[in-house]
């Protein structure tokens, strides 16, 4: 079995997957100076003692795009999941070693749209800084997969995700069926420069920071979904993957 076919298992029958080393020191080094020398006045910034982050961080700061999506990078998307993918959600964490921030097990259920309009099987609806977020058709969610680049290493003491192995087979699932002793939880651990690619149906969680270091990740969604006509991705970024 080659590699990238143990990454289509993976994915398919766990829920994600994770690729060691996909991005050498100099990317990441470059990744990091673009972040930390942006314009931090827009509304996209979000910081607190427990939490900094960059909402639409592709569009925010759009000299990120070319470092993220390197030849790589692309040829990967296209292998696993196939051509006409574009990235619909980018945000960027950094959870500092201090951080009491804790995330519950939860799906992510929810895609981000240009406006609130009527559309069968879109509800739940939220705004928030003029993005809308709404519930669209199982179908729809189950489309999606999301890619995280860790730029720090990450394990279990500076709140690498917990997930509950193949649960994104079953459809929206509440936390509280959770039960530890037929599920399978993993502490997924994820080197400086690895990426962890899983699908947002998955159960996860983030735990507690207990050292002392950061855990920076990029996380980006992908769809090749065409939403309902009076509905749009509101952070659709059309990029060289077919």
């Amino acid at each position: 079995m080659t590699t990238i076919s143990i990454y289509k298992e993976e994915i398919a029958e766990r829920g994600f997957t994770i690729i060691p080393d996909f991005y050498g020191p100099e990317a990441i080094e470059a990744m990091t100076v673009s972040i930390e020398t942006a314009d931090s006045s827009s509304e996209a910034f979000r910081k607190t003692s427990d939490l900094f982050a960059i909402r639409q961080v592709l569009k925010t700061i759009p000299g990120l795009q070319a470092l993220v999506f390197n030849e790589r990078l692309n040829q990967l998307v296209r292998t696993l999941f196939g051509n006409g993918f574009f990235t619909v959600k980018s945000i960027y964490f950094d959870k500092p070693a201090a951080s009491n921030w804790y995330v519950a097990y939860h799906q992510d259920l929810t895609i981000s749209v240009d406006k609130k309009a009527a559309a069968e099987g879109f509800g739940s609806w939220t705004a928030k800084q003029d993005q809308f977020a709404v519930q669209p058709p199982p179908e729809i969610l189950e489309n999606i997969f999301t890619i995280r680049i860790h730029l720090d290493a990450t394990d279990d003491t500076n709140g690498a995700l917990k997930v509950i192995e193949g649960s994104h087979t079953g459809g929206i699932r509440r936390a509280a069926t959770i039960d530890l002793s037929t599920d399978k939880e993993v502490s997924c651990h994820v080197p400086a420069g690895g990426i962890m690619i899983m699908k947002p149906l998955l159960l996860h969680s983030s735990a507690r920071s207990t050292g002392n270091r950061k855990r920076r990740v990029i996380h980006i969604e992908f769809s090749d979904c065409e939403l309902p006509v009076n509905l749009n991705w509101s952070e659709r970024l059309d990029l060289p993957l077919s």
